[in-house]
C-alpha cells in the first residue's frame, strides 16, 4: 500500500541538489574508461533517486565531468535534478530528468536540499 502512494507522488515535478561522490566509483577503473564512467554513474544515480528513465545530462555538466581529460575525472560533483514534464506526446515516458551542474566552492557541510521552481 506504501508503494502506490509513493508512487503517485513520485511523478510530480521537481527539483533537487546533490553531491555525487564519483572518486568511490572510479576505484580499479581503467585510466580511458575513466570520465565515460562518470557520465553513466550519475545518470545511474539520477535514474535511482528520480525515478525516472529519460535522463538528460547537461553539456555544462558534460564539459566539467571532462575539464581534466578522460583519466583524472573530479572527485565529487554538485548537481542539480529537475524532474520534468516530457512536452512530447509520443513519448514513451511521462516524466524526465534534466541534470544540470551546479558549481560550488567547497563540499563541506553540503546536503541534499530541495530547490523551488520560480
Amino acid at each position: 500500500m506504501a508503494k502506490t502512494a509513493k508512487k503517485g507522488a513520485a511523478k510530480e515535478p521537481v527539483t533537487r541538489d546533490y553531491t555525487v561522490h564519483l572518486h568511490k566509483h572510479m576505484q580499479k577503473i581503467a585510466f580511458k574508461k575513466r570520465a565515460p564512467r562518470a557520465v553513466r554513474v550519475i545518470r545511474q544515480f539520477a535514474a535511482r533517486v528520480m525515478t525516472t528513465k529519460d535522463i538528460r545530462i547537461d553539456t555544462k555538466l558534460n564539459k566539467f565531468l571532462w575539464s581534466n581529460g578522460i583519466r583524472n575525472v573530479p572527485r565529487r560533483v554538485r548537481v542539480r535534478f529537475s524532474r520534468k514534464r516530457n512536452e512530447d506526446e509520443d513519448a514513451k515516458e511521462k516524466m524526465y530528468t534534466l541534470v544540470q551542474h551546479v558549481p560550488v566552492e567547497s563540499f563541506k557541510g553540503l546536503q541534499t536540499e530541495t530547490v523551488r521552481d520560480e
